[in-house]
């Protein structure tokens, strides 16, 4: 009797060691998506105005991701999203300053327009965004 328990706990011991390098090409782990740093949308943008000052800068897109101490006068909001297929997809909006009021705005986000493609390359969608100077009040 212990033979046989025996003998099926070494079969069952193979049966599985054959079936588990079977399912490693065959089943793929979950893997989440990973967001790093400023995430800047169109709506954000709409809200820049030329003239405004740094603080209100901040108030409307959060704190800039980069700050080069030797170009105090541009503001770089980075971020990276990299989807758990292992797609990485990177956007980088600038923000330059004449003194400390904004001047003008850099980036590969696309204006919100009806038919844009949004899958097209970063280097496609580079551009310079018009923002209106501020209102006078």
């Amino acid at each position: 009797m212990r033979s046989y328990f025996a003998a099926a706990f070494v079969a069952t011991g193979l049966l599985a060691g054959c079936s588990f390098d079977s399912v490693v090409g065959v089943v793929e782990p979950y893997r989440i998506d990973i967001r790093q740093g400023n995430y800047v949308d169109q709506e954000m943008l709409s809200q820049l105005r030329r003239g405004m000052s740094r603080d209100q800068v901040r108030y409307v897109l959060g704190s800039p991701l980069v700050v080069d101490m030797f170009r105090k006068d541009r503001w770089d909001y980075v971020y990276r999203l990299r989807s758990g297929q292992g797609e990485v997809q990177q956007r980088v909006i600038s923000l330059y300053f004449d003194g400390d009021v904004l001047d003008r705005v850099e980036g590969d986000v696309a204006v919100a327009q009806g038919g844009a493609d949004a899958s097209a390359p970063a280097a496609a969608r580079s551009r310079v965004v018009e923002i209106p100077p501020a209102e006078k009040r």
